[in-house]
């Protein structure tokens, strides 16, 4: 579990309270300080909340895959919280704390990596498979790649209604290798669909560099399909914040497609079956990035410096975030086991007791005696 004292104080020393009226400008990287602030919260609720999933998940609670999102907070807020709620985001399976930037609550994602009732996705998801569509989050997959149709089949859905919505989909580095991908992106360029394509580059695949598996960079994977691609430093979340608005205010008016790379990094493994570094990176490159790129430490600079927060106002946003976590761990706690009485509730369709699927609505395969 991080520090409290290396996250919320850094190598700043706490300084008196600033007033209100002695704070600097309107704004900070031409971002409102106000919104500055917010993305403050979110992000120490988003690390509060994820260092509690590994804590559940260290003793049992959490059980199946957890992919922890520690060290990408910025990525998460500074591309969501632009967004309006009828706009639609859609994820891999690292998605926890996008779930809560697009605001489905604390309590709902916690029971549902609890596998409880009144989780998200009724129990039935768990970490990879959050899911509220009231909402417009479209859910997580577990299949590398298998989000980026969905993404562009809802950019197309937008367009036939004549909407301004926006269409987010997030994906990892080494998902630019699919096939998928590649249709996606060429679909979606011949349509001119509203869809932003965010790879959440974190220079990892699983446990492979990506520079071992592509000879192109990821910046670059856009281009043959003619759409506009874009860099962004995804571990500072007010240069996120500011591209990201104002890329879909364009999209709003008509730009199409477009592909984002979010240059990030995790902090803990792939997964929590992974150790921090793992065999495929050093201990002293995860310590370095750590210390040089933390999304929460580079921000709490900026506002310090800029005189907009002090460590006391730090502590106790920090405090806040805590307590959102603890409450969210104890409500799933809490949350009752999934009534297997529901188990086969939302299936699509059922192989019935002779090994056929029918889906004309036929409950039973024909006897052999019915058949001519």
């Amino acid at each position: 579990m991080a520090d409290t004292k290396t996250v919320a104080a850094g190598s700043s020393k706490p300084r008196a309270t600033v007033r209100d009226k002695d704070r600097g400008a309107d704004d900070l990287d031409g971002v409102p300080v106000e919104t500055a602030l917010m993305l403050m919260r979110e992000m120490l609720l988003y690390r509060r909340f994820e260092e509690k999933a590994e804590e559940a998940y260290a003793i049992g609670k959490i059980g199946g895959f957890c992919h922890l999102h520690i060290g990408q907070e910025a990525a998460a807020a500074g591309s969501i919280k632009v967004l309006r709620d009828d706009d639609y985001v859609i994820s891999a399976y690292r998605e926890h704390t996008q779930a809560l930037a697009k605001g489905i609550k604390p309590n709902a994602v916690m029971a549902e990596l609890y596998g409880r009732a009144d989780g998200c996705s009724g129990g039935r998801g768990g970490s990879m498979h959050l899911f509220d569509p009231s909402i417009g989050f479209m859910g997580g997959n577990g299949i590398v790649g298998g989000q980026i149709p969905s993404a562009t089949g809802f950019g197309f859905a937008i367009k036939y209604k004549g909407g301004d919505q926006v269409s987010l989909c997030f994906l990892g580095d080494a998902a630019v290798n699919q096939g998928s991908f590649h249709e996606s992106l060429n679909l979606a360029a011949i349509w001119k669909l509203p869809v932003i394509y965010a790879v959440e580059n974190n220079d990892y695949g699983m446990g492979t560099k990506f520079s071992r598996v592509s000879a192109r960079e990821v910046k670059n994977r856009g281009d043959g399909y003619g759409i506009p691609c874009h860099v962004v430093n995804g571990q500072d979340v007010l240069e996120t914040y500011a591209f990201f608005s104002k890329l879909v205010e364009s999209m709003r008016k008509g730009a199409g497609p477009q592909y984002v790379d979010v240059r990030t990094y995790r902090f803990k493994g792939h997964s929590m079956s992974d150790p921090v570094s793992g065999t495929y990176r050093s201990k002293e490159e995860v310590e370095r990035r750590t210390e040089q790129d933390d999304p929460i430490r580079i921000l709490k600079d900026r506002l310090f410096a800029a005189g907009h927060l002090d460590q006391a106002e730090l502590e106790k946003m920090d405090a806040e975030a805590r307590g959102v976590a603890n409450e969210a761990a104890e409500f799933a706690d809490a949350s009752p086991l999934p009534d297997p009485a529901h188990l086969y509730d939302h299936a699509y369709s059922m192989i019935n007791e002779h090994g056929r699927l029918f889906l004309d609505g036929r409950e039973e395969a024909p006897r052999a005696s019915d058949e001519g």
